[in-house]
């Protein structure tokens, strides 16, 4: 009688870790946690991969942790595991994480919490600059740089690309942000240069058309002294420029000059040794008859 009662509809079943997620599950898609996202592997409910986004007010803005929470059988009785797979800082990476809420402490679990509240304390203790075991030192500048480069490493994860979609498609559109930012800076500087070589070729233009329209006021009228005098002082500047076109050449003809000088010299040179080569020859030949 005891046993049939105690298996009977009316007796109450322990609750396993497999409805205790799916409970939690259920729990996490209809009442979302700010900067907190979370999925079981398809095929291993005791495998769950976490994001947390960096808050705004903290030096891990910017930032998307990716990490695990490895359930034992015996959950909710017992804690899980905590690892954190992303470079950010403050924790070591692949490595168990010894928190009130992990399984280095046992003692202090509470088998009602939830997944909901272990990951909430995980960012909490991130936050917080309290050491533990599997924490790690780091400046504000580190823990920045480290937020930077997080959308790049998580994307070549499989299972954060799987579990987490929406959340790659938000890190692409800020890579491309990003990548559209710095293009239009470099087109920036470029265009600046151009402005400015375009301002100074103007500028070059206008300061001759300026020369021309005071030739053409001093041919105009003879008795503006202004005008003569640009006049002049165009005309000694193109005879400035023609002079020293005209000593260009010069010295340009002038070495021409020298070089023919040079190569006639070495062929005359050349030209007598060969001479002398011929007589020495003809005088041994000669001294070898006799």
């Amino acid at each position: 009688m005891s046993s049939s009662s105690a298996s009977g509809p009316g007796a109450r079943k322990q609750p396993t870790a497999v409805s205790r997620m799916k409970q939690d599950y259920m729990r996490l898609k209809r009442d979302p946690l700010p900067y907190i996202s979370a999925e079981p592997l398809p095929n291993n409910i005791l495998e769950w991969h976490y994001c947390v986004k960096g808050p705004e007010d903290s030096p891990y803005f910017g930032g998307y942790y990716h990490g695990t929470l490895l359930f034992p059988r015996e959950f909710p009785f017992k804690p899980p595991s905590i690892y954190m797979l992303t470079p950010n800082g403050r924790f070591k990476t692949n490595t168990r994480l010894c928190l009130s809420i992990s399984d280095f402490h046992p003692d202090t679990w509470n088998p009602t919490w939830c997944v909901g509240t272990i990951l909430t304390g995980l960012l909490s203790f991130m936050l917080e600059s309290t050491p533990t075991l599997g924490s790690i030192e780091s400046s504000n500048y580190e823990k920045q740089m480290f937020a930077q480069k997080s959308l790049a490493f998580n994307l070549r994860n499989a299972n954060f690309c799987e579990l987490f979609p929406d959340i790659v498609s938000e890190i692409k559109e800020r890579q491309g942000t990003q990548t559209g930012s710095a293009t239009s800076k470099t087109g920036a500087g470029a265009a600046g240069k151009s402005a400015n070589g375009l301002a100074n070729g103007n500028a070059a233009k206008g300061s001759l058309n300026q020369n021309d329209n005071g030739q053409q006021a001093a041919v105009t009228d003879p008795n503006n002294t202004e005008g003569l005098a640009a006049a002049a002082a165009a005309g000694a500047d193109a005879i400035s420029g023609v002079g020293g076109g005209a000593a260009a050449l010069h010295n340009s003809a002038r070495n021409s000059y020298l070089n023919w000088q040079s190569i006639y010299s070495n062929l005359v040179i050349i030209i007598c040794f060969a001479i002398f080569a011929l007589i020495v020859n003809y005088v041994i030949k000669n001294l070898n008859q006799e």
